[in-house]
């Protein structure tokens, strides 16, 4: 099996700055890493991930494996990969299965490659992970012992199976921890708003009155 599918690997140095610099500024995952590297909690454990591939999110990567994680990593969104965030966790050693514009089809197969990899945990983002071990990569399922799942809409998904007795392993709703609903889903995602309306018709919305 290929340990990556990535669109440009020459495009890793670009990738390793944007890393790097998120690494400068997340004092808290940086403190959790120290840990990580002293105790190596996750040591030989597959660990799966399925989130928007950016340079937070590919950091958070890296802090697992240097908790001795084993992991594999593809985007939840095609169109929120990054190819050169991408290339630089590939060039680092991680197995990788994205690129930006992926079709449904190449969507659906880096997410089939990613659990291929026989994960004891998944990390997911909107229910597509979860989904396939619970469909087509169902005898995969056996293994997992757990995961999360940060979206509302992915907790949706899971709670729906839940009731319908259909849930083959726990997960753990991230998105309902207060500090994800209180910053991320309130700020984050109100600020994310304004800056997409702000690009989009290029207008600036500050003084202005807005219903």
């Amino acid at each position: 099996m290929e340990n990556c599918i990535v669109r440009d690997i020459n495009l890793a140095p670009a990738g390793r700055l944007k890393i790097d610099w998120v690494r400068a500024h997340m004092p808290v995952l940086n403190t959790i890493r120290a840990l990580f590297e002293k105790e190596q909690p996750f040591a030989g454990v597959r660990v799966a991930m399925s989130i928007h591939l950016e340079a937070k999110t590919a950091y958070l990567a890296e802090v697992l494996r240097a908790g001795g994680a084993q992991v594999a990593i593809s985007g939840s969104n095609p169109l929120s990969t990054q190819d050169d965030v991408a290339a630089a966790l590939a060039a680092a050693g991680i197995h990788v299965y994205a690129w930006h514009g992926a079709t449904a089809e190449e969507y659906t197969e880096h997410l089939i490659r990613v659990l291929e990899t026989r994960p004891r945990v998944v990390i997911d983002d909107g229910g597509d992970l979860v989904h396939l071990l619970h469909t087509r990569c169902r005898d995969l399922a056996g293994e997992v012992a757990g995961g999360c799942e940060e979206t509302t809409t992915g907790v949706l998904r899971l709670r729906a199976m839940e009731r319908e007795g259909k849930l083959l392993f726990p997960m753990i709703a991230v998105n309902d921890a207060h500090c994800k609903f209180l910053f991320d889903n309130r700020y984050g995602t109100g600020e994310s708003v304004w800056a997409g309306i702000m690009r989009t018709t290029n207008l600036l919305v500050a003084g202005k009155t807005v219903v």
